[in-house]
């Protein structure tokens, strides 16, 4: 039954995927993947929709939207220092180990493998996606979303460590 779902909305979703993804500021491949864990989800709790189609051009459009509000919230930090500066004054290595310390702290706390995912891409070996889905265990297309999932965790969980800041204009 689900093979047969899957099968019949490939189609749909691959080009419902790739109509909102430039408005959204997602990845089709990223909509896609949210699409298909929303649609697992429903189909362990309530089974399947009675219009699939409909169902999956909602679910593509819900999770568009969502990519919009999370892009429009990201803001760059402001008066932050340039990762290039050249400066060895202890007030900027002590704030640099501390914005450091609070950052691996966060990851540590992070949930299921969000820990494990993001101290590969922290890693100063800077790991190629292959390379990181390979120590991982896991697909190499799961790991945009994957990763987008763990970067919102660890999101909420520093935003109380860092002053909110006031939209922009």
């Amino acid at each position: 039954m689900r093979d047969d779902l899957v099968s019949a909305l490939r189609p749909l979703l691959v080009a419902e995927a790739r109509a909102e993804a430039p408005a959204s500021g997602a990845e089709p491949g990223d909509l896609e993947q949210a699409v298909w864990l929303r649609l697992l989800e429903r189909l362990d709790s309530d089974g399947p929709p009675a219009d699939p189609h409909r169902w999956l051009r909602s679910a593509v459009r819900f999770e568009a939207r969502r990519s919009r509000r999370t892009t429009r919230r990201e803001r760059p930090y402001e008066n932050e220092p340039a990762a290039d500066t050249d400066r060895h004054d202890p007030e900027h290595l002590a704030l640099a180990a501390a914005r450091h310390r609070a950052l691996r702290d966060a990851v540590r706390r992070l949930p299921g493998r969000c820990p494990r995912l993001m101290e590969a891409l922290l890693s100063p070996n800077d790991l190629t996606y292959r390379e990181i889905a390979g120590e991982l265990g896991i697909s190499q297309g799961s790991l945009g979303p994957e990763r987008s999932r763990c970067l919102g965790c660890l999101r909420r969980l520093l935003t109380p460590e860092v002053a909110a800041r006031s939209a922009r204009g």
